[in-house]
């Protein structure tokens, strides 16, 4: 009999599943790494449970503990999980800048969810990081993740991640592109395949109001670049220390409008029904289209799934409301 004994045994091994329509302005064969596949629909799944067993191991989680997150969603579903299977309570803290959607399946996975403001400055004690911390400080036998400076999120994709795609595409990849928040996904997956081959080329996603690409290409952090944006999951007003710059070989930007269109595109047009990352990432992907040749291998990370923005960039009431539709 084949069976998972626990639901934690069934996150990886996600499939590669080629862009057809999409791609066809491209040179080269576009694949695309679909974590949705993970039981909490999340790439995100990967690290949660991956800072959970370090964190078990060396002692910082104990039993009948409290994990405690800052997440826009993701994470805190994968951790949900993780503390159900091993018996751990589960506090959320998010932004009010989240779909309504996120906020009820932390829920329904049974996290005690707090959502914060979203226009504060990171050490604004009312941000969602200066909030989660203080929780993870007063509630005892807590242990708050932080997944932007853990180092096991990265870990994660170097052991996981990083190696699948080398195996599916037979160690034919030449690039890499994935939209970038914590930077777990890009430096784990990227240092794996660069020691691969180091000819891999890693770009990264960022979005219009995030700091990422003037401070890769300049080394300065310009708080004049950070103001709020509509797209979830990637960009940030902070450099976590997940983010190693220098295995990135560059980053596009992606307008909010441009990630809910393409977001809504690859449903419509690739049958997938993904988050609004995807629809950064694959737009990134086609703004990238001078750096590929007929004899490439892109695999494009799509980070989660279309389940989480039904009110949002699946709602054309929505989309015209912000001006993204006619």
């Amino acid at each position: 009999m084949e069976y998972a004994k626990n639901i934690l045994e069934t996150i990886g091994n996600t499939p590669l599943v080629k862009i057809n329509k999409l791609a066809e302005e491209l040179p080269c064969l576009v694949l695309a790494k679909y974590e949705t596949f993970n039981p909490g629909n999340s790439v995100k799944d990967r690290m949660a449970l991956k800072m959970i067993e370090d964190a078990e191991a060396d002692g910082r989680l104990k039993p009948g503990g409290t994990i405690v997150e800052g997440t826009s969603g993701n994470t805190g579903m994968g951790l949900a999980l993780a503390a159900i299977v091993k018996g751990y309570k589960m506090i959320c803290v998010t932004t009010d800048k989240q779909s309504k959607e996120k906020v009820d399946i932390l829920k329904a996975v049974g996290s005690e969810v707090h959502v914060c403001p979203t226009n504060v400055a990171p050490e604004d004690p009312r941000s969602y990081y200066s909030t989660a911390k203080r929780l993870g400080e007063e509630i005892p036998n807590a242990w708050y993740v932080n997944q932007y400076d853990n180092p096991s999120n990265a870990v994660a994709h170097y052991e996981s991640t990083g190696p699948e795609i080398w195996k599916q595409t037979a160690g034919k990849v030449t690039h890499f592109v994935v939209g970038v928040g914590t930077g777990g996904t890009i430096s784990g997956v990227g240092k794996y395949l660069k020691e691969q081959n180091p000819n891999v080329k890693v770009w990264g996603v960022d979005t219009y109001g995030s700091v990422f690409k003037k401070y890769h290409e300049t080394g300065i952090f310009d708080e004049n670049e950070i103001y709020p944006y509509v797209t979830e999951g990637i960009g940030e007003d902070i450099l976590p220390k997940n983010v190693d710059f220098s295995i990135i070989d560059g980053f596009t930007k992606v307008t909010d409008k441009d990630a809910a269109i393409y977001t809504q595109r690859l449903s419509k047009e690739e049958g997938m029904f993904l988050g609004n990352s995807a629809g950064a990432a694959m737009k990134g992907v086609l703004q990238l289209k001078e750096h590929f040749t007929k004899d490439d291998v892109v695999v494009v990370l799509f980070h989660d799934h279309g389940s989480r923005y039904v009110g949002k960039m699946y709602n054309d009431d929505w989309m015209r409301k912000m001006g993204y539709i006619e």
